[in-house]
């Protein structure tokens, strides 16, 4: 799982532990800060792993490209499919924009 420095709260981590879930989140620089002043009680870092988490960036924008077309960020469709749909054509839209080299 990837996210964000607003998902490193111990009780998101022990959850997604005890799931046997492999979290790539950054630590905030507060709980780094705390963390470091309990000396040997606060325990090691998590885990982590930066080249995975650039990945999250590329999510993140399609995500927000999906989001311009209004049909998709307002979910006026009452029937699932139908929504799916609506996404469907707003990522085609989206990829002959933006066409992968």
């Amino acid at each position: 799982m990837l996210g964000d420095k607003a998902y490193s709260s111990a009780a998101i981590r022990t959850h997604l532990r005890r799931r046997n879930i492999k979290a790539t989140i950054p630590e905030p620089a507060d709980q780094v800060k705390n963390r470091l002043k309990r000396a040997s009680k606060g325990g090691r870092p998590p885990a982590f792993d930066p080249v995975a988490y650039k990945q999250r960036n590329v999510v993140e924008r399609t995500f927000c490209q999906l989001r311009q077309y209004r049909a998709v960020a307002t979910r006026y469709d009452k029937r699932d499919f139908v929504w799916r749909g609506t996404i469907d054509v707003a990522s085609i839209r989206v990829w002959l924009r933006h066409p992968v080299s």
